[in-house]
């Protein structure tokens, strides 16, 4: 089944006109161990020589790269109109044709990771599709400019999900990117805010009458139709691994397993609040934290049957908050991933905001 998706997917890709060196790759690895590296670490040449290295010693098989992160700029000389017209082209990955293809030629997956909804460049550019403060609306009269936009804590724009433009615009942008030779398209932040002053928030595409989580249903399904038999990823919050809801923020992982290849919860222990599965502070305890995560998504999936199109495939914890993480606590987690998916296992992607990562715990993971 795998090879067959593969094969569909290469056909359509060739129709875009991707180059059969560009996809050198070959099928989704059976398991994955892979690492992220930001638009600043791709476009740095000693931290790309550390991703081949580790290929190279068997660690990885694996690359995540952003090519949209949060700030709304897109890092590589992408040929789409709108980019330029919203002034969204940020070059710092100067010839990302030739970095994939030296990625691939150590045997590399190689992921572009897009930031959906929050989007700076895009809501300054385009008002009408953002989210607005209801404090500063009254102060404009009514009128939806740069000056009235919602910001979160970091002070990061964010995008109304309803808005179909703004679709629009980031599957363009994906499309580029598979051009580009790309594997996998992941996309992140497709949700509603969840942090800032939230009650100020006010949406002037989304029909309020819709549930936040059929907003997201409907954009899920979309991206499958727009972007056909490409390998498609989607990030969601750790704990709609466990909770019935949808968080406030939209996200309910049955709605979104029918419609990607895979579904990467973020089950980082230090992010669950204290007191879960009873532990005063979760990240001392990864096994424990993503075995029960993992468990429990595996069990929804199952009972989904054929209509589960996805893989589970979770982000782990490299990095130190709420405990200082070794090697032994890393390969916790992926143990824990391991004993819960069983069969269902098909890797992990480690994620370190620094992007310096444990090589240790990834030599223990592939033994």
């Amino acid at each position: 089944m795998r090879k067959r998706v593969y094969v569909c997917a290469l056909l359509a890709l060739l129709l875009w006109g991707i180059s059969a060196e560009a996809l050198a790759a070959g099928p989704p690895p059976d398991e994955f161990r892979g690492v992220y590296l930001s638009a600043w670490s791709a476009a740095t040449p000693a931290r790309v020589v550390r991703v081949v290295e580790m290929a190279r010693q068997g660690l990885i098989n694996t690359v995540v790269i952003d090519v949209k992160d949060a700030s709304g700029y897109v890092a590589f000389d992408a040929e789409v109109p709108a980019v330029a017209d919203y002034e969204a082209k940020r070059v710092l990955i100067r010839d990302v044709e030739s970095l994939v293809r030296r990625l691939h030629q150590q045997g590399l997956w190689v992921i572009a990771r897009i930031v959906v909804f929050t989007d700076p460049r895009l809501a300054e550019a385009r008002p009408e599709l953002a989210v607005h403060s209801a404090a500063r609306l009254a102060m404009s009269g009514g009128i939806l400019s740069r000056e009235t936009l919602w910001r979160d804590r970091r002070g990061l724009a964010w995008i109304d999900p309803a808005a179909r433009e703004a679709w629009d615009y980031n599957a363009a942008i994906a499309e580029d990117a598979l051009r580009r030779g790309f594997d996998e398209i992941n996309f992140d932040y497709i949700r509603f805010p969840s942090d800032g002053v939230l009650a100020d928030m006010v949406f002037p595409v989304w029909r309020q009458s819709q549930r936040r989580r059929e907003v997201l249903a409907e954009f899920f399904a979309w991206l499958r139709r727009r972007l056909g038999f490409a390998v498609l990823s989607v990030d969601l919050f750790g704990l709609t691994t466990v909770n019935r809801d949808d968080l406030g923020v939209g996200q309910v992982i049955e709605d979104a397993l029918p419609y990607f290849d895979y579904v990467c919860p973020m089950v980082y222990p230090s992010h669950y609040a204290p007191g879960f599965i009873g532990k005063a502070n979760p990240a001392k305890y990864p096994y424990e934290v993503v075995f029960y995560s993992m468990k429990t998504a595996g069990e929804r999936r199952a009972a989904m049957g054929a209509r589960a199109r996805a893989k589970l495939r979770p982000w782990l914890q490299d990095f130190d908050l709420g405990a200082d993480y070794t090697p032994e606590m890393v390969m916790a987690q992926v143990q824990a991933a391991r004993d819960a998916l069983g069969e269902d296992y098909v890797g992990f992607i480690v994620w370190n905001p620094k992007n310096v990562y444990q090589t240790e715990a990834l030599e223990m993971a592939r033994r």
